[in-house]
């Protein structure tokens, strides 16, 4: 790793990662901290217009008094962008993945925390999507499908995208491993 190179915890910073399954965990790439705010902020306009739309109707057909209306909108719209705001960056600490000779590691989590292990004998296929504000940032998510019902899809957001493309291309790539 370069001094140069962020450190997050002992996680190196996927601009300075060598070879694609080198076993190291990689944080998530820094662009998504500012696509989640993004999309926290788009979601904090759809409750706004909602909560509005509440305190109005509240107000017109006078069930509480304008100030407790006003009063009961924007202290919930403040929680919510706050949230919005802060939280992508902490759950960015907490998210790495790691890619291996024989698997791709996924953790994730802030409060609760999960560990997925996805073997490369039981990916099926693996798609890498983009939707307009991934776009936007560069970023792409890989999708990986495994044989099975429960737990058949797991998704690794917050990649670069031609990043999400080399992980992709690596786990397809057929070896004398691969029991299929």
């Amino acid at each position: 790793m370069s001094e140069t190179a962020p450190s997050y915890g002992g996680i190196i910073d996927p601009a300075s990662a060598g070879s694609m399954a080198d076993g190291v965990a990689h944080s998530l790439d820094p662009r998504w901290i500012t696509y989640r705010r993004q999309v926290g902020w788009l979601k904090t306009a759809v409750h706004a217009l909602l909560i509005a739309g509440a305190t109005l109707f509240a107000v017109l057909l006078e069930f509480v008094p304008v100030a407790v209306a006003v009063a009961a909108a924007v202290v919930p719209m403040l929680v919510i962008a706050a949230v919005n705001q802060i939280w992508p960056a902490v759950a960015y600490r907490y998210a790495a993945w790691r890619l291996g000779a024989r698997a791709l590691e996924i953790r994730r989590g802030v409060l609760w925390r999960s560990v997925i292990v996805v073997p490369r004998s039981r990916i099926q296929h693996s798609d890498v999507s983009q939707g307009p504000l991934e776009r936007m940032h560069g970023l792409g998510t890989l999708s990986v499908f495994t044989a099975g019902t429960k737990h058949a899809l797991v998704r690794l957001h917050g990649l670069d995208h031609d990043r999400a493309m080399a992980i992709r291309e690596h786990l397809l790539r057929a070896d004398e491993d691969d029991v299929i």
